[in-house]
C-alpha cells in the first residue's frame, strides 16, 4: 500500500481527521453491504444481540445496549426494533423478551457471512498485532481527551 504522507509527515497529521475518515470508510462500506442484502446496520446489530444471547433479552435491554452505538439514539433504535420485528426476523413475546423467528434465523446467517467477509476485507494485510496496538491508540486518546467509549 502506498501510505499519503512520508513517516515523519504522517507524525505530524492530526488524529481527529484519520479517525473520521477510517469511521466514514468503514461505516458507509458497512452500510451498503448490508443494504444489499435488504437490511440497515441497527437491524443487524437487533438480530445480533437477539441471536447471540444465551438467554431471551427484553426489548428494553436490546435497545438499551444498542441505542449509542453510533449515536443512533433511543427513538430511532426502538424505531429499527420494530423494523426487525415487521420484516418478520424477530417475535416479540407479551413480556417483552425478542426471539429470532426461522425467517430471522435464516436472515442472521446470511447477514452474519456478510459481516465476517467484510470484516475480512478491513483487515486484509493487518496483524492482529497491529489491529490490538491501534486498539489500544485509539482508547488512549479517548481517554486522553476525557471521552468515554464502550462496546460489548
Amino acid at each position: 500500500m502506498e501510505y499519503s504522507h512520508t513517516d515523519t509527515e504522517l507524525i505530524q497529521q492530526p488524529i481527529g481527521y484519520w479517525s473520521w475518515a477510517a469511521y466514514k470508510a468503514v461505516v458507509t462500506r458497512t452500510r451498503a453491504a448490508l443494504a444489499e442484502i435488504g437490511t440497515t446496520q441497527p437491524q443487524w446489530w437487533t438480530l445480533a444481540q437477539v441471536a447471540r444471547a444465551d438467554t431471551p433479552k427484553t426489548r428494553d435491554e436490546v435497545s438499551r445496549i444498542l441505542r449509542n452505538y453510533l449515536d443512533t439514539g433511543p427513538q430511532a433504535m426502538e424505531a429499527e426494533i420494530d423494523a426487525t420485528i415487521t420484516a418478520g426476523w424477530i417475535t416479540e413475546h407479551p413480556d417483552g423478551r425478542l426471539t429470532l423467528t426461522p425467517e430471522g434465523r435464516a436472515f442472521y446467517e446470511k447477514a452474519a457471512a456478510l459481516q465476517s467477509d467484510l470484516w475480512t476485507q478491513r483487515h486484509a494485510g493487518i496483524s492482529d498485532e497491529e489491529y490490538l496496538t491501534t486498539l489500544k491508540v485509539l482508547q488512549r486518546f479517548i481517554h486522553n481527551t476525557g471521552g468515554e467509549a464502550w462496546h460489548h
